[in-house]
């Protein structure tokens, strides 16, 4: 029997994971190498070792109706999109107000995560914690891995011939925090993702000039969309994947080519992906396509070779005098304290993980990685429901198949991820369809048949509106009284957040009616000048 459970990292995964092991009955003990909670989230000025680490000027990229912790929205007043600062102060609200902070140890480095000599029969685990310089070692019934996937930088100098003898500064964007010392300088950015844009464009309104290199292209989207409303409340719906999924893939790629170049197109910035259909994890930056009108920005393709002052590219350009490179080359995933990297990574170095939560091998089920998933969508709901199905896993109140089972449904999965996403990663995934997995496992995805008889106006805005974490929040355990308000009222709080001035009403548009109306009398009208 699951009792005592370890929760490794107090950032939004591993908050959720300590409130999800009290709604269970189960007793956490949450680990922190840091002195505060928000993991990822929490600035600071310097980058610290083992902790994500992020520049001062970073905002979300999923709005506050749908980022949020399914059962505690965000406050009415913040806007849709949030600075970090913001972000950080709703996570201690949210720790605050489910009185967390009690299950968590400060100061406490877990170095070492290993299986008990009885594990086969117990699933027990031994962890050993590092505080003040003083070990200390404790058995557990469970261990959830909330560390995040953001913390160890991903510089693959091997793949830039001659960055030895360049004689400019060089660095990964992690130790990037703010833009005016390289004011007046030439800077080559390497990477053409969330990280790399955003301090490509960044450093444009500073720098001399700013050269944004790319191996393969990407989708560039803004947080923005169709009359102004969040990108993802129009995007991130069951409809548009229930579309996706029944139509040819013919069709549907031709769609979300033309989607993707609705605002502008890709190629003419020197953007658009190798791979024109992939689904990759797009980047977002409302400012970049200016940027690169403007000139501040200049797109390039991969760097074949640096030089002591110069750097030359695939297409045979070289660019002169540049003083300073920012390698925005992502992360690696990495878990020094497990002593068995393989029950994470069992299979060709990559994660293996049934539901992308479980190790598939492992005798007893008794350890979760949460958050080591990538999707369109955002990461605080998606490790709320990954922690609220792997605390009924561990409570044996969610069956598991067969090893041969689950390995099968990783590999089905696996083949569908390279299909859509391409060979860029393996942690990707669609997230409603990966949300409502979970959700039917432990008995919380809303029924929108039923509702469509006993309440048809919610479960219109259920499948045609935003898939909004309160969806998973309407029934079953866990279920919240307040789920049905906050879906019916999210678009109302999302225009309070940008109707911040009283203006007069847009006038509407002439009907067509009208239109023909009028055409007509004035044919009317001709026809007695031309006859009288």
């Amino acid at each position: 029997m699951v009792r005592r459970v370890a929760v490794v990292g107090a950032g939004v995964s591993g908050l959720a994971a300590i409130k999800c092991c009290l709604e269970e009955g189960l007793e956490p003990t949450c680990f922190e190498r840091s002195e505060d909670i928000g993991g990822l989230w929490r600035y600071e000025d310097e980058a610290e070792e083992g902790r994500a680490s992020i520049y001062r000027t970073v905002f979300t990229n999923s709005c506050k109706e749908m980022m949020c912790y399914s059962d505690f929205p965000f406050p009415d007043d913040h806007p849709n999109y949030m600075h970090n600062t913001r972000l950080q102060q709703y996570i201690c609200k949210y720790a605050q107000h489910f009185d967390l902070l009690r299950h968590i140890r400060f100061k406490t480095l877990v170095t070492n995560v290993k299986k008990r000599p009885d594990f086969s029969v117990t699933g027990q685990w031994e962890v050993v914690t590092q505080r003040n310089g003083k070990e200390e070692t404790a058995v557990f019934d469970a261990v959830m891995v909330c560390s995040g996937h953001h913390v160890y930088p991903n510089l693959p100098l091997d793949d830039f011939p001659g960055i030895q003898k360049f004689k400019g500064c060089y660095f990964h964007s992690r130790e990037y925090k703010e833009p005016e010392k390289f004011r007046g300088k030439k800077v080559l950015v390497v990477g053409l993702g969330n990280s790399g844009t955003d301090i490509a464009v960044e450093l444009s309104t500073v720098a001399s000039q700013v050269y944004l290199s790319s191996r393969s292209g990407s989708w560039v989207m803004s947080r923005v969309w169709d009359n102004g409303y969040p990108w993802d409340m129009l995007v991130v719906t069951r409809f548009r994947t229930w579309l996706g999924n029944i139509l040819p893939s013919m069709l549907s790629d031709w769609l979300y080519v033309r989607g993707m170049n609705r605002f502008f197109k890709h190629e003419n910035f020197g953007l658009m992906p190798l791979n024109r259909t992939s689904r990759k994890e797009p980047v977002f930056n409302d400012d970049l396509p200016s940027r690169i009108a403007c000139g501040v920005v200049v797109m390039k393709p991969n760097v074949k070779e640096f030089r002591e002052t110069s750097v030359l590219f695939q297409d045979g350009t070289v660019q002169d005098d540049v003083d300073v490179v920012v390698f925005a080359t992502g992360y690696s995933y990495s878990y020094p304290f497990m002593e068995d990297d393989s029950i994470i990574k069992s299979r060709d170095d990559q994660v293996t993980l049934y539901k992308g939560i479980l190790p598939p091998h492992l005798e007893k089920p008794t350890m979760a990685v949460i958050g080591l998933v990538q999707s369109l969508g955002p990461i605080i709901p998606t490790a709320d429901l990954q922690c609220r199905w792997a605390t009924k896993v561990f409570q044996g109140q969610c069956v598991l198949p067969s090893v041969s089972k689950m390995m099968d449904d990783i590999d089905e999965k696996m083949g569908k991820k390279l299909k859509w996403y391409g060979n860029s990663t393996t942690l990707q995934t669609d997230y409603v369809t990966y949300m409502d997995e979970l959700a039917s496992a432990i008995g919380v995805k809303p029924n929108v048949l039923k509702l469509l008889l006993t309440d048809p106006r919610l479960a219109f805005e259920i499948f045609f509106g935003p898939c909004s974490p309160y969806q998973f929040r309407l029934r079953g355990p866990g279920k919240w009284s307040g789920a049905r308000k906050a879906i019916l009222t999210q678009w109302d709080r999302t225009l309070r957040a940008t109707q911040t001035r009283v203006t007069p009403a847009a006038p509407t548009a002439f009907p067509c009616l009208a239109v023909l109306g009028v055409l007509f009398l004035l044919f009317l009208l001709l026809l007695a000048t031309l006859y009288c």
